[in-house]
């Protein structure tokens, strides 16, 4: 181990240090700031000078160069240079817009130790590091030299003037007067303020021109402004006879050696930029190299007898010029990728490094671990031991618990079918004439059941809770109106135990989103605690109100009965809780279970009170609905679907049904039959004795019974229970409505679970009632009596909207004579599209020969076979051309006629108008009713 040690850390001292030295090869480079204030950039020889020190400065990479352009004013240039003082640059290049003002602040500068280079212009002032331009003096007196020359020493001159108080014009003009001053035939008759821009000579040469028409020559102090001078003219006459000069001779095609190529000027006056020259000097300032203070640059006479070579080498410098841009953005590139891959090579050196390091430590953890595994084999094994003894008994104390539970559900629903037989018979009992003392029993009988109902319920949704499928079914209603009609349902009572029941607010109504259900049970408890615990002729207060934030609804309850101790108010939502000293035992759930209901509603219960003075639970909703998920919103139409009460349809003893609703109702639903699936044999017998006064009924003890019953007698109504042997009842409607034959019959599921799932897979299995137990008898006849009418008023209206006539026999047809059709319609509907379908095809479909089938149409609807097919195409062309946006040829091919003008015979004949004057009709009645 101590061999590896060692190893390591030489191997990790070798990458170090090669890292090391990879990163010093790159020599550390102090970057350097230059400023350049310069007076304007607009015009081509202040561009030309930009482009030759941008170029130089790109050679030099620690150089930062910063450039700021006054545009010829002296305020901006003055505060830009003072900008620069504060950034601290290390060097100062400023090209003077005017000569006075600038002076003060290039000494600041000066003296605060920042060098500073004067270009093309100097100021009035000593105080600068050095100068770089030419001599404006010596390249005026040239100007008048060689202006002597062209004029023969006689002449009338206009000169344009740059910027009057800057240094080139002002030494220029001086050198140009010295100069012509020796020939007293030349003189300068007029002066044109051009202030070095060119569209300024322009505009003003005209006007100076009209007072001095003789003038012979054109004097400009640079070649923009002589340029503008010339183009002032419109007349060629006269550009001819004057003669233009400049300064600057600039490369390119809108440069002084241009004009003087295409003849626009007679001569210009070389002004080098001398751009390479100050980024030079800067340089050697920067690196305290030696350097001349004055650096004067040299100028030359450029007119048509050297322009020629001039252009060429100054296009040849441009083209070099943009040579070496390109070149150096290569370089860039080359330099960029360099960075990238070393910068990829230390990355790989350093996961090299770092791998190497965690290869070690692994290693050295591998060690370590392998001796503790040794060290700790035996508790590991004494532990996996001990392990599997609690995982043992916890598998059979799970096994238990479930058993229990199942066994709690169970036990739980089997309470709903006894309640189911007891309270029926008490229900008919109550609704017959019987004597007082007898419906005082009944009564009796009647509010025990639901008392035990009460408890069922509660053990139920004390399941739900334990199990976490408890849900939300909010809506938002008034919650005043709410807690007004429970408080008023314990009126009766309250009066009875002369108690003082009182409901207090101030509010007219209280929107909130709550569980209409969940939160009756909740002040249904709270209710009859409040009355449990109350002495008679004591007091019960309920009220309504908003929190003082307006965040919360807030209802108490307050009575002034015997209270709790101390001990009972920390135990009072316990589940299954019973103080030990109290008189009047119960199962401990309510309030645990009113604490659940509260808290899904994101709302919070609490209690205060005091040993026998009186006890107060408050309830806080929160107002609005961001507390709540989408789906636990519901709204009033669900509500209503969702929440029809249990005992719904229980008839109070002093209630009757009026004669009109129903008089001859039993006489003609005694034609239907009802088939009833239920494994329960008390239960299946008190249906069918029941129903047996209203309807023809079938029974069936068992799931897959059930289903060759209703698949051979095809009854008109089906109740089935969903807990039976063999095929439960989702699985028979699901069956029942999936088949053709039977899909159309009406079906009513009994069931113990009235959890909202057990709602939903009964819905999804297409049943079209759900019905839980214990249930009203009266409930489940009536609305088996509605969904009965209902199926035979949308039989009329079908039959109406599209007439067959079926020659039905005076008496009602059998059962499998029902079937039979119900098969012929389900064939003939399945194969309409398809023209060639024959009587031979139906028969053998049917598993009947055709002579057969021929009699029976005859014997049950009076018709043939091809006559019934007819009639169904007819029927569903009807509906496609009432319901669909086919035309008329396209419904024609749909319902399997050969041709369209076949069909539209057969529709006239049958409906007594043709296909389109049906469909015309049908257009003007949709409109009308728009």
């Amino acid at each position: 181990m101590k061999v590896l040690s060692r190893s390591f850390l030489a191997i990790v001292f070798l990458v170090v240090a090669n890292i090391l030295v990879s990163c010093n090869t790159k020599q550390e480079v102090k970057e350097v700031s230059i400023g350049f204030a310069q007076c304007t950039e607009g015009d081509a020889w202040r561009k030309t000078m930009r482009r030759e020190i941008e170029r130089e400065a790109s050679f030099h990479p620690e150089i930062m160069l910063s450039i700021k352009d006054a545009k010829n004013n002296s305020a901006t240039q003055i505060k830009q240079i003072k900008e620069f003082i504060r950034e601290g640059v290390d060097l100062l290049i400023v090209s003077p817009n005017e000569s006075e003002p600038i002076a003060p602040v290039i000494e600041e500068a000066f003296e605060k130790g920042i060098p500073v280079i004067l270009v093309d212009r100097k100021v009035n002032s000593k105080l600068y590091s050095a100068y770089v331009g030419a001599d404006n003096y010596q390249i005026g007196k040239l100007a008048g030299e060689y202006i002597a020359n062209l004029l023969n020493g006689s002449g009338k001159i206009i000169e344009v003037w740059g910027l009057e108080g800057s240094s080139p014009a002002i030494e220029r003009h001086r050198g140009f007067v010295e100069a012509i001053s020796k020939y007293p035939l030349i003189s300068i008759v007029a002066e044109v303020k051009g202030e070095w821009e060119k569209e300024v000579a322009k505009k003003r040469f005209p006007l100076i021109f009209e007072k001095n028409p003789d003038a012979d020559l054109v004097f400009a102090h640079n070649d923009m402004m002589a340029l503008g001078a010339y183009e002032s003219f419109a007349d060629k006459n006269v550009r001819d006879r004057l003669k233009f000069t400049g300064f600057d001779g600039l490369g390119g095609a809108n440069g002084g050696l241009q004009f003087v190529k295409d003849g626009r000027l007679d001569a210009t006056f070389l002004y080098p930029t001398g751009g390479e020259e100050i980024m030079q000097l800067a340089f050697n300032i920067l690196n305290h190299k030696a350097y001349k203070k004055e650096t004067l640059l040299g100028t030359t006479v450029i007119d048509g007898r050297n322009v020629h070579i001039m252009k060429q080498q100054a296009d040849k410098i441009l083209k070099q010029e943009e040579s070496i841009k390109r070149q150096q953005a290569k370089v860039k590139e080359q330099i960029k990728i360099y960075n990238n891959q070393r910068t990829l090579l230390y990355v790989l050196v350093f996961c090299l490094v770092s791998i190497v390091i965690l290869g070690a430590l692994a290693l050295h953890s591998l060690k370590a671990k392998q001796e503790a595994n040794k060290a700790l084999l035996a508790k590991n094994e004494e532990i996996l031991s001990q392990r599997n003894e609690i995982e043992a008994m916890a598998q059979q104390a799970a096994k238990a618990t479930e058993a229990k539970l199942k066994f709690f559900t169970n036990i739980s629903h089997e309470f709903r079918t006894p309640l189911t037989l007891i309270l029926g018979p008490v229900e008919d009992a109550l609704q017959s004439n019987i004597s007082i003392g007898l419906k005082k029993d009944m009564l009796l009988v009647r509010q025990n059941a639901l008392r035990l109902l009460k408890l069922v319920n509660q053990l139920m949704d004390f399941r739900k809770v334990e199990r976490k499928k408890m849900r939300l079914q909010a809506t938002e209603s008034d919650l005043v109106g709410f807690v007004r009609d429970v408080v008023f349902s314990f009126d009766r009572l309250a009066r009875k135990r002369q108690i003082q029941l009182r409901f207090k607010t101030d509010l007219k109504e209280a929107k909130v989103y709550f569980d209409r259900d969940k939160l009756d049970k909740v002040l249904f408890n709270l209710l009859s605690n409040a009355f449990k615990f109350t002495k008679d002729k004591g007091r019960i207060t309920i009220s309504v109100e908003l929190s003082d934030n307006k965040d919360y609804a807030v209802v108490s309850v307050e009575d002034n009965g015997k209270g709790m101790s101390a001990n009972q108010l920390a135990h009072a939502f316990d589940r299954f809780y019973t103080a030990e000293d109290s008189s009047n035992f119960g199962t401990g759930l309510g309030l645990a279970l009113s604490k659940e209901f509260v808290k899904l509603h994101q709302g919070e219960i609490s209690v205060t009170s005091k040993e026998w003075e009186g006890t107060r639970f408050i309830i806080a909703l929160p107002l609005g609905a961001a507390h709540l998920q989408a789906e636990q919103i519901i709204n009033e139409a669900s509500l209503q679907d969702r929440q029809a009460p249990l005992m719904a349809g229980v008839l109070d003893a002093d209630q009757e049904w009026t004669q009109e609703e129903f008089t001859g109702e039993t006489e003609a639903l005694k034609d239907h039959v009802v088939l009833v699936i239920e494994d329960n044999r008390e239960l299946r017998e008190f249906l069918v004795t029941r129903l047996q006064n209203d309807f023809t009924v079938i029974d069936a003890p068992q799931g897959a019974f059930g289903l060759q019953q209703a698949l051979e007698h095809v009854p008109d109504l089906i109740i089935c229970d969903v807990s039976l042997p063999q095929k439960n009842g989702y699985e028979i409607t699901t069956a029942l409505k999936q088949d053709i034959r039977t899909s159309h019959i009406p079906i009513v599921l009994l069931t113990a679970k009235d959890a909202l799932e057990n709602k939903i897979n009964g819905v999804q299995a297409g049943a079209d009632l759900y019905v839980t137990k214990p249930f009203s008898f009266l409930y489940l006849l009536e609305r088996v009596k509605g969904l009965i009418r209902n199926r035979e008023l949308l039989k009329v209206y079908y039959n109406s909207a599209i007439a067959i006539d079926h020659k039905v026999t005076a008496t009602a047809p059998k059962q499998l004579d029902k079937k039979f059709i119900n098969d012929l319609t389900a064939l003939v509907e399945k194969n309409l599209q398809n023209p060639e379908l024959s009587a031979n095809d139906v028969a053998a479909a049917l598993g009947m020969s055709r002579v057969h089938v021929y009699r029976k149409m005859k014997a049950l609807i009076g018709r043939s076979l091809n006559d019934f097919v007819v009639d169904a195409r007819l029927k569903k062309a009807r509906h496609l051309l009432l319901n669909s946006q086919l035309n008329i040829s396209e419904v024609a091919y749909e319902v399997g006629f050969s041709s369209p003008t076949y069909f539209s015979t057969a529709f006239k004949n049958h409906f007594n108008m043709s296909p389109s004057e049906f469909k015309a009709t049908r257009m003007v009645q949709v409109k009308s009713l728009a």
